[in-house]
């Protein structure tokens, strides 16, 4: 029964398939009275044999006319009951779709739909072609109304057989089927195919041809337009930061629902370090690995690899072949890609993903990945035009992953340099508790730095600073200026005077730089400098274009110090101007850079506003209040790096200092020498008794011969024993090797064996020469 219910359909395939005369009305009638016929010769009886109708249906017929017995119709008898059905149904269907077929003529989108089919089955392969004459003229006129003139000119280019030289000439064959495909790409395979035969024969188009036209049409270009927006909206989407993961996962977010049910990226694992992956990434036998960093869908339940997971690509699964070909691969479930795992793909399947296309994500010739759809909930599998959406998808992704990369290899070179040229650790000294943070921005690294520089005296230097630009420039910059004002604080200069150093040296950086063609300079940088001596508790302090920074009191009060503001390094013009401050002991002086509180969306008011009440808790070490700073200011997107230098004062008591007035007479050396041998006494510092007694005979001696007006000598025992010898001369002296007959000579030499270190600073009025000496018990000072 269910056999004979579909031979019903085949009057009307094989109609459909050779008969190019056949009518929808013709097929529909057919297909009734086919139905009708089997209804009542086969299944009527069924339902008399099963007792739901009297058996005198069968015996006797309807009504009791015998004529109308369903498996003797019309007297018809000594056949089997389904050849009698069959033998009548299929007699009424052909009957009735021939008679109406031939009864009514078919329309125009009938007829040009049936040339499709009948014709070209009708001729040998190689040899199909319309059975209609046109003019080139005619067809020329026919894609520029539907492809425009230019569109029409390519169309005829692109013809690879010769075409007619005038335009009223006959097209061959092959040119009308070239005309026809290359319209069928803008209205439609069958649209094209009447506008071409109304075109050829000069016949004018019905009404309802023309509507189904334009249906078909407007769908198609529907459909070109929805792929156009999703294109577009991938240009604006997708790259909008220079973050690999996150680019990827845009292309999740525009793709899903509208192309695919399903999108996942895998990507070579040297581009998510901002590495360049092999020409087919990692590839060991033929075999290729990928970590998956982004997956979108319609559900959240779906048996996917997992963003996170290792991926192996065998070779005959549909990533690998794209990823072989460079091209895009469609393919639906099959033992291709189910080999990846099949117990993972036993599931997929199971789940209702049937179709997925691959397509490599690869840009500047490098290959990084491949990007896979799949579709579940949409029923129909991705078509062959699909290829190439896919494709575009992947090769904008791809741009715009692989500037993601370069810059996150740029990014981390930037940052591991800085990292590199920053202080590691701070320097062990007595002056100032410190600590500091520094924070690159996720946009590239920049110049901020800082330094903690201690300083003879029992001083440290302060330094805190920011580069324009961002980047390795920015960078190297950066290491330039720190080892300058490394170099130049060993001169022990005045704040002021060490900016002026330095800003000469920017300047000459810049020339250098243009000269040899670099149009990056380090003109505009900013640098703050303070000395802190704990012996005096005060501190100078100098900026160059800087933030002035904050002072947070014992008692809880905060402050920013009026510093005189200079211009950024490389400007020039203005002269330094330093300003110096008295420091209680405990007050914590806080350095930063711009990128802590200023904000494109806030005024650097308010940055200030919120750091001063941060600061005014009293009890917090330096640790601590670097915390409480960045838990405070932190951005929620920062664009800028952070440089932050806390340093809580540390002033060195009575007991660790000596200081007497020495009179210019030869004669006062003793008693010196004796004042200095009891204080180490005191200090329980008998083993440098000696040496620190040659020390000070040298240093005063030497000041009172070559330098005028009263000396003090000051002994400040620190991590090191520090003697110091002010006097009123601004003429240094210099360490010389005496020939065997001086007398003289020999004292600096002298000094600079029995010492650590000495130097020479200048002060306002004078200089100080000092020598340091290592303390028992300690490696060095």
């Amino acid at each position: 029964m269910s056999f004979g219910a579909v031979a019903q359909f085949a009057p009307a395939i094989l109609g459909g398939l050779f008969w190019k005369n056949g009518t929808r009305r013709g097929v529909l009638v057919g297909l009734t009275a086919g139905f009708v016929v089997w209804a009542y010769t086969l299944l009527l009886p069924s339902f008399a044999q099963a007792g739901l109708l009297p058996m005198s249906f069968l015996r006797e017929g309807p009504l009791g006319i015998e004529l109308l017995r369903p498996q003797q119709l019309f007297g018809l008898a000594g056949m089997d009951p389904i050849g009698h059905a069959m033998f009548w149904s299929a007699l009424l269907n052909v009957g009735g779709y021939v008679a109406v077929s031939l009864a009514g003529r078919p329309d125009d989108a009938e007829r040009a739909q049936a040339v499709q089919f009948t014709e070209t089955l009708a001729e040998p392969a190689g040899e199909r072609h319309w059975q209609v004459r046109a003019t080139a003229g005619a067809l020329q006129t026919l894609l520029e109304r539907f492809l425009g003139r230019e569109g029409a000119q390519r169309a005829l280019r692109s013809y690879p057989g010769r075409r007619p030289g005038s335009p009223a000439a006959e097209a061959p064959p092959e040119l009308v089927h070239h005309a026809e495909s290359q319209l069928a790409g803008s209205v439609g395979a069958a649209s094209a195919r009447l506008a071409i035969s109304a075109a050829a024969g000069g016949k004018e188009v019905g009404t309802e041809a023309v509507m189904e036209m334009i249906g078909e049409a407007s769908q198609r270009i529907e459909l070109v337009r929805g792929r156009l927006r999703l294109l577009y909206d991938a240009t604006g989407g997708i790259g909008t930061t220079l973050d690999v993961t996150r680019t990827a996962e845009e292309l999740a977010q525009v793709a899903v629902p509208r192309f695919a049910d399903y999108l996942s990226v895998d990507l070579a694992e040297p581009v998510l370090r901002g590495d360049e992956p092999g020409v087919d990434g990692a590839v060991n036998s033929g075999t290729k690995w990928m970590r998956r960093v982004a997956l979108s869908g319609i559900r959240d339940d779906a048996p996917l690899f997992a963003v996170g997971d290792l991926i192996t690509l065998v070779p005959s699964s549909p990533q690998a072949r794209s990823i072989d070909s460079g091209q895009a691969a469609r393919l639906s479930a099959s033992p291709g890609w189910q080999a990846i795992d099949p117990t993972r793909a036993s599931r997929v399947i199971a789940y209702g993903i049937h179709s997925l296309v691959a397509a490599p994500l690869s840009a500047r010739g490098v290959l990084l990945g491949v990007v896979t759809f799949w579709r579940s909930e949409k029923p129909e599998p991705f078509e062959p035009e699909d290829l190439s959406l896919a494709a575009e998808l992947a090769a904008r992704a791809a741009v715009s992953l692989d500037n993601a990369r370069r810059y996150t290899r740029e990014h981390g070179m930037a940052v591991a340099l800085q990292r590199r040229l920053l202080p590691r650790a701070l320097p062990q000294q007595s002056a100032v508790e410190a600590a500091s943070r520094y924070l690159p921005a996720r946009e590239g690294a920049s110049g901020d730095w800082f330094d903690v520089i201690p300083l003879p005296g029992a001083r440290v230097a302060l330094v805190i600073g920011d580069v324009v630009g961002h980047g390795v420039h920015a960078a190297a910059t950066m290491g330039q200026l720190r080892t300058a004002v490394h170099n130049f604080s060993t001169l022990d200069l005045a704040p002021a005077e060490l900016l002026r150093y330095l800003d000469e040296l920017v300047t000459l950086i810049d020339q250098d730089a243009i000269a040899a063609g670099d149009q990056t300079t380090v003109t505009g940088a900013t640098c703050l400098y303070a000395v802190y001596d704990s012996v005096s508790g005060t501190c100078a302090i100098a900026r160059a274009g800087h933030l002035t920074p904050a002072l947070a009191r014992p008692d809880g009060t905060v402050e920013f110090l009026d510093v005189p503001s200079g211009l950024p390094l490389g400007i020039g013009g203005q002269p330094f101007e330093s300003a110096e401050f008295p420091l209680p002991e405990g007050s914590r002086l806080v350095l930063f850079t711009d990128g802590l509180v200023e904000r494109r969306d806030q005024d650097i008011d308010t940055g200030l506003r919120v750091l001063d009440e941060t600061l005014a808790y009293a009890d917090r070490s330096p640790e601590e209040t670097c915390d409480a700073v960045l838990e405070a200011l932190f951005p929620e997107r920062q664009r800028d790096d952070i440089a932050l230098l806390v340093a809580r004062t540390q002033v060195l008591g009575a007991e660790q200092v000596a200081e007497w007035d020495v009179e210019s007479d030869p004669a006062a050396l003793h008693r010196v020498r004796a004042a200095c041998s009891a204080r180490l006494t005191e200090w329980e510092l008998e083993e440098l008794v000696d040496t620190t007694e040659l020390i000070v005979s040298e240093l005063t001696t030497n000041a009172m011969r070559h330098a005028v007006g009263p000396l003090t000598l000051r002994l400040i025992r620190d991590r090191t024993l520090i003697c110091e010898v002010y006097d009123h001369s601004s003429t240094s002296p210099h360490l010389r090797h005496a020939a065997t007959m001086d007398e003289g000579g020999r004292g600096l030499f002298l000094v600079a064996q029995c010492s650590e270190r000495w130097g020479t600073r200048y002060i306002d009025g004078g200089k100080v020469i000092w020598a340091e000496q290592t303390m028992p018990g300690t490696l060095g000072s």
